[in-house]
């Protein structure tokens, strides 16, 4: 099971950090929204690794059978890689390439804000609320909690899907011969 979580883990994690760091020089061409939006874009791609894995596991491992609990654990174990290898990157970006990112967008959400009318004691509770999870981010511990919950849930929902997919017991078909 190891070798097989490591080599779909760090391939969907591969996948994660060069998706990540390709779009990190444009980024202020992109913008945040469409960021995000093909961030998670990539988040989908890499984690159809968690599929392929699982039924790496199965037919190759498990004899072509696997329960849901098993497909389940080994769907897991791929999304914690993967997202390890994310949170990796993240840091590398954070503090060596861009540590200016939370002021930026700190200073993009605000226009945000003001430019669809928002009053400016909303503006003013949307200040102080950045300020407060902008500390909280500087603690390192917290950094990587929180950049480890982005792909998280996507690597979550894969590994549901894949587990719903290929990890019911399949009826053994008799060759009609006794043993």
């Amino acid at each position: 099971m190891r070798k097989i979580v490591l080599t779909f883990g760090l391939i969907a994690g591969a996948m994660l950090s060069v998706m990540m760091l390709a779009t990190l020089p444009f980024m202020d061409q992109i913008g945040f929204d469409k960021g995000m939006l093909i961030g998670y874009t990539g988040m989908v791609l890499a984690f159809l690794m968690v599929y392929f894995g699982v039924r790496s596991y199965r037919d190759n491992v498990a004899g072509g059978q696997i329960g849901f609990g098993r497909a389940f654990l080994v769907g897991l174990a791929i999304t914690c890689v993967a997202s390890a290898c994310y949170v990796a990157t993240w840091q590398f970006i954070y503090y060596k390439v861009t540590p200016d990112f939370t002021e930026k967008y700190a200073a993009y959400a605000i226009d945000k804000a003001r430019k669809s009318g928002a009053s400016e004691a909303k503006i003013a509770a949307q200040q102080k609320e950045i300020s407060e999870m902008m500390a909280i981010y500087k603690n390192p511990l917290a950094n990587v909690a929180i950049t480890f919950l982005e792909p998280l849930p996507v690597g979550l929902l894969f590994t549901l899907i894949t587990t719903a997919l290929l990890g019911r017991r399949q009826a053994r078909q008799s060759s009609g011969a006794l043993s």
